[in-house]
């Protein structure tokens, strides 16, 4: 059987609120709690599984979700529509923007632990100059 991603913990202030956030804004269901898990389920899959723990255990991470064009609408639609501040760059140095890197569109937030979370439509090319600029695709992120 080949080798597939599963599901991740996700830490969080609050499990239901971060998976109600996130569930909202990339238009998922949100799964039905088991022990101190809120699961999130993308649809190749994979669970995010919300965990609240206090706030000063939190390490934070980033996680990118590819979304269709069309998806990619309606998420910045809802991030717009919800007031969340947002940026072309992960390191918040182009805020108000969208990026158009590897040929698609890309947006970055935050959630509400803090976690980077960001929106692609297409995926990035890892052996290439997608931005035609020398630049690689990590020097981009």
């Amino acid at each position: 059987m080949p080798v597939e991603f599963n599901h991740t913990i996700i830490h969080a202030r609050d499990n239901r609120a971060s998976a109600e956030f996130l569930a909202h804004i990339l238009d998922l269901e949100i799964g039905t709690e088991w022990g101190p898990f809120v699961p999130v389920a993308t649809s190749n899959g994979v669970t995010l599984d919300f965990a609240s723990i206090p706030p000063e255990s939190i390490t934070l991470q980033h996680y990118a979700f590819l979304v269709t064009e069309e998806e990619f609408d309606g998420v910045f639609q809802r991030i717009k529509d919800a007031g969340i501040e947002y940026w072309a760059d992960p390191h918040g140095k182009q805020p108000g923007e969208i990026n158009h890197h590897h040929g698609g569109r890309g947006v970055y937030f935050m959630d509400p632990a803090g976690h980077g979370m960001e929106v692609i439509s297409s995926p990035y090319d890892s052996h290439g100059d997608s931005h035609g600029d020398g630049r690689n695709d990590e020097s981009a992120r």
